[in-house]
C-alpha cells in the first residue's frame, strides 16, 4: 500500500470540512484583519474529526508532516502536529526509544514554530508541551528563554506552554522564571498563558509556592494573568491579590 502522504491527509481533511463551520471557527480564531489570526484558513473540521483524521494517518512520514505543516489550511497544521505528537510518544516510550528520532522531530517542529507554522494559541496548546516539554524535562532550558524573548507573539507562547510538562513531573522552576520575564508583555494571549501555568503549579505542585510568586507580583501583574493564576484560591485570597494591584 505504501507510506501516507500529505495529500491524502489534505483530502481527508477537505472531506470531512463543512462550510458553516469554517465560517464561525473563523470568526472564533480571530483571522480577520490586525487579528491575532489573520488570513488563516478554515476547512471546517472539528477538532474530534480531525484527531480521527490524524490517528488514521500516523505512520505519515516527517517529510509529509513537514509539508502538511506549510498548509495554509488551519485543520490540516493540526493534524500534522497531532501526528507528530502521536510519533514522539512512541519514540519516547522504554520500549521504543529512539532519541535520534525525537531529536529529529524537535528540530522539524521548532523549524516550524520560526517559520510561523504553530501560529493560533490552540496548535501551540496543542503541541508545546508533547514535543518539546519531555525533550527539555531533563536537559537545559535556554531555549525557553530565547523563544519567551522573540518578538513572535507564537513564539513566546511556545516557550510557556511547554512548561505544562514539567508543572505535570512537578518542577515548577521555569514556569515561574518564565512568567517573571513575561508578566511586561502586553498582549492578551501571552498573559492568559501565564496566568493558566501559575494556576497549575497551584494545583499541580505547590499552592504555598504559587502565593509566595503571587506576593511578590500580585501588584505588578496584569488584570488577566491575576485573574487566572488565582482562580483556584479561595474568594478572600483572591481579592487580597485583586486589592494589591
Amino acid at each position: 500500500m505504501g507510506e501516507p502522504t500529505a495529500v491524502q491527509v489534505r483530502a481527508a481533511v477537505q472531506e470531512a470540512g463543512d462550510p458553516a463551520d469554517a465560517v464561525h471557527l473563523q470568526r472564533f480564531f480571530k483571522t480577520g484583519p490586525g487579528e491575532y489570526g489573520e488570513g488563516d484558513v478554515f476547512a471546517g473540521v472539528r477538532v474530534p474529526v480531525t484527531r480521527a483524521i490524524a490517528k488514521r494517518f500516523a505512520a505519515l512520514p516527517l517529510s509529509e508532516i513537514d509539508t502538511l505543516l506549510d498548509s495554509p489550511v488551519h485543520e490540516e497544521r493540526l493534524a500534522a502536529l497531532l501526528i507528530l505528537n502521536a510519533r514522539f510518544a512512541k519514540a519516547s516510550k522504554p520500549r521504543t526509544l529512539d532519541v535520534a528520532a525525537q531529536e529529529d522531530m524537535v528540530q522539524l517542529y521548532l523549524a516550524a514554530v520560526r517559520r510561523g507554522r504553530v501560529n493560533n494559541w490552540d496548535l501551540v496548546d496543542t503541541s508545546a508541551e508533547h514535543i518539546l516539554g519531555p525533550w527539555l524535562l531533563d536537559r537545559p532550558r535556554d531555549l525557553l528563554f530565547e523563544l519567551a524573548a522573540s518578538d513572535d507573539l507564537w513564539e513566546r507562547r511556545v516557550a510557556v506552554l511547554t512548561t505544562f510538562a514539567f508543572l505535570k513531573a512537578g518542577d515548577p522552576s521555569t514556569t515561574l522564571a518564565l512568567a517573571e520575564q513575561l508578566l511586561p508583555d502586553r498582549h492578551d494571549l501571552i498573559q492568559k498563558a501565564v496566568g493558566w501555568m501559575l494556576r497549575e503549579v497551584g494545583k499541580r505542585v505547590s499552592r504555598p509556592t504559587l502565593t509566595t510568586f503571587l506576593d511578590t507580583h500580585a501588584p505588578t501583574m496584569s488584570r488577566t494573568a491575576l485573574s487566572y493564576a488565582t482562580e483556584h484560591l479561595t474568594p478572600e485570597e483572591r481579592a487580597t491579590y485583586r486589592t494589591a494591584r
